[in-house]
């Protein structure tokens, strides 16, 4: 399996025959700055969302109809996209439920967060819930992509029913938790074999390194990869 981090929370995972981008926000993204758009959405067969704020959203529509991906998002969202912005390959979900697509499937679990677009008289709509996503693999680590999300005690939950062993979390502060409050995530809650963190260092009033998360993690840094944008991690 490889997992590349894009910037900001997008990432890219490829294993077997799947190709999936994670919350491709790519144009506009100063973290995605000289990376090249053709080449990270080359052979992509899935476009998973977290939620529907702009800066998780990004690219999926554009990608979706240049490659034909499936997009795997949570219902309010995935009708949205079908009816805004005519993606036609779409499986929705909603919190709790699991979808077998390709050959991994994607369960939806809570995420502490809002999720909503807001128009051009200014007014924010819902698209539902937030989510995280755990991603189960017959030959590789499971995945667990937290979205954006505070920490919360139902983690033990999570952790308990789908085991992940690798974990995408969000550290940047402001409008998710902060690097100490994700450290305590990850130590309390679970049991990750690798850390891969995100939301950090994209814009001025979020958190610029994974420094404060690398020290709160303590013993456990030694599980933490902090890869440039563009880097990629190798998980056997």
């Amino acid at each position: 399996m490889k997992i590349t981090w894009l910037g900001h929370s997008a990432f890219r995972i490829e294993t077997g025959p799947s190709i999936i981008l994670i919350d491709p926000f790519l144009n506009g993204n100063p973290s995605f700055s000289g990376q090249d758009i053709k080449e990270v959405t080359r052979g992509v067969t899935h476009v998973l969302l977290t939620h529907g704020h702009g800066d998780h959203v990004g690219d999926a529509a554009q990608i979706a109809h240049e490659t034909g991906a499936t997009v795997v998002a949570n219902a309010d969202l995935a009708s949205w996209l079908g009816r805004h912005h005519k993606v036609d390959r779409i499986e929705p979900g909603n919190t709790g439920g699991t979808i077998a697509t390709g050959n991994f499937s994607v369960t939806f679990v809570n995420a502490l967060h809002s999720s909503a677009s807001i128009t051009q008289d200014g007014v924010s709509h819902s698209l539902g819930n937030a989510n995280g996503l755990v991603l189960h693999f017959p030959d590789d680590p499971s995945v667990f992509a937290m979205g954006d999300t505070d920490i919360f005690s139902d983690m033990a939950l999570i952790n308990e029913l789908h085991k992940p062993e690798i974990g995408l979390v969000p550290i940047g502060d402001r409008f998710t938790m902060g690097g100490a409050v994700a450290a305590l995530a990850c130590r309390r809650y679970f049991s990750f074999a690798k850390v891969l963190p995100c939301h950090y260092g994209t814009f001025p009033i979020i958190d610029q390194s994974a420094d404060a998360f690398v020290e709160a993690m303590e013993e456990d840094a030694r599980i933490v990869e902090t890869p440039k944008p563009g880097g990629m991690v190798m998980i056997r």
